[in-house]
């Protein structure tokens, strides 16, 4: 009777929750990283260098690194229904406003302000889905929730592509309809969060009585059992010693995601096809590691293990960069760029899975965010320095390994962590997927 009230609370709550966050970050990610592809004809059209679009493109995180720890504690105390409508809509605006760049400066503003608006989203995504689903169930759902990244370059390639050519239509750039259109989605999801998102479980009344009696039974179980060493005040989540080195480890893993996010496009383009070739070409290496993602975490949920799942995957994704580097063929890059995809994609459930095995309360919204907000200044520093490669030497090569050797910092990080402190796992039982 226990195991069938799990599965149909469990299966209602996957629905209801899942595939609505995974539109949102499917957006979300769209308007952080267009930028690549509209750089394609916006760079020339604005006189910008690889450095300048570099710089630009990663300024994004130091708004989110300066603000994502006070929005995360917002969220704690209103609710993630009011807060994350919040988000999306001011993203939406500011994400539109790219249209009207007109030299470094703006960009860089704009970018910036950008990164302040949605500062927040995604540790607060994190910290909700932990108000929803057992610990052992976590790694699964965060990587269907985090599979819409990659979901979002495979079908937002092409259609950033097509938009390019827009050109000429009413006066504007095919860049500047680019971020217009697909600004919007943002904005009118964030009013339809207002109104579907639940905070807590004990407000579902969409869920049988019974289904929420056990949900609310079983997380306030698995919160106590943490309750003699989990750290829970504000300032424990900022001061955590593993709370520092999961950001750092994060810190690769969001330098290699964004290096994809925001050069791929370039990367395949310098190989002479044509702008649409590129949004097909980019679509292909994400379709695979979407499949790869969902496998690994299931795998990393049904064994309990975090620590080598971690590692392994940011070895994969290194040795995808390097690879990369020094192909010549249209063939050979994108399968270089297929490992990466999937080395990136597969690490992030598992690491994402550790801080609230050990945080909660108002520790965890600050852990989460401190971790996310860390860790993306590497999407700040891998495309920066892609840039300045670019620029100082003709080629993406040096980049490309520097970000290669982030991600095995990651991996060795992760290491020293699972052999310094107790083992970050789960319990894995037959219930779990």
């Amino acid at each position: 009777m226990e195991m069938d009230i799990e599965k149909r609370t469990l299966r209602r709550i996957s629905w209801r929750i899942v595939p609505f966050i995974m539109l949102l970050y499917f957006i979300a990610y769209i308007d952080r990283v267009n930028i690549g592809f509209a750089a394609l004809t916006m760079k020339e059209d604005l006189g910008f260098t690889a450095s300048i679009l570099g710089f630009g493109a990663g300024i994004f995180f130091w708004g989110y690194f300066l603000f994502e720890v006070p929005s995360n504690i917002v969220l704690h105390k209103v609710g993630a229904r009011l807060w994350i409508a919040r988000v999306m809509v001011t993203w939406g605006i500011i994400s539109g406003a790219m249209a009207f760049v007109e030299g470094p400066t703006s960009f860089y503003v704009i970018r910036f302000l950008l990164g302040a608006a949605e500062a927040g989203f995604f540790p607060g995504i994190i910290l909700y889905l932990s108000y929803w689903f057992p610990a052992r169930h976590r790694a699964g759902v965060t990587a269907l929730f985090m599979a819409a990244a990659p979901i979002s370059t495979a079908l937002g390639s092409p259609i950033s592509a097509a938009l390019l050519e827009m050109h000429g239509v009413m006066g504007l750039a095919g860049w500047q309809w680019l971020f217009i259109i697909e600004a919007v989605p943002a904005f009118i999801l964030g009013v339809a969060v207002f109104f579907f998102m639940t905070d807590k479980p004990e407000q579902a009344k969409w869920l049988k009585e019974d289904e929420r009696t056990w949900l609310i039974q079983t997380m306030a179980e698995e919160n106590s059992r943490k309750a003699a060493d989990a750290k829970h005040g504000i300032l424990s989540g900022l001061a955590n010693p593993r709370v520092l080195a999961l950001a750092m480890i994060y810190f690769g893993t969001s330098a290699g995601l964004y290096t994809l996010g925001i050069w791929a496009p370039q990367i395949i383009k310098q190989l002479g096809v044509s702008s649409m070739t590129v949004g097909f070409l980019n679509a292909i290496p994400p379709i695979i590691s979407v499949i790869a993602m969902v496998w690994w975490s299931r795998h990393s949920d049904r064994t309990g293990e975090r620590t080598w799942h971690v590692i392994l995957a940011c070895l994969a994704a290194a040795v995808g960069l390097v690879v990369a580097a020094g192909s010549n063929s249209i063939i050979g890059l994108i399968a270089a760029l297929t490992l990466v995809n999937i080395g990136i994609s597969c690490a992030k459930p598992p690491l994402w899975s550790m801080p609230t095995a050990f945080l909660s309360g108002a520790a965890a919204a600050t852990g989460i965010a401190t971790i996310n907000s860390i860790g993306n200044l590497g999407g700040f520093v891998g495309p920066a320095m892609i840039g300045w490669t670019k620029d100082q030497t003709g080629s993406f090569a040096g980049g490309l390994y520097f970000v290669s050797g982030l991600l095995v910092l990651s991996a060795v990080l992760t290491l020293v962590l699972a052999r310094s402190a107790k083992p970050v796992t789960v319990t894995a039982n037959a219930t779990a997927r």
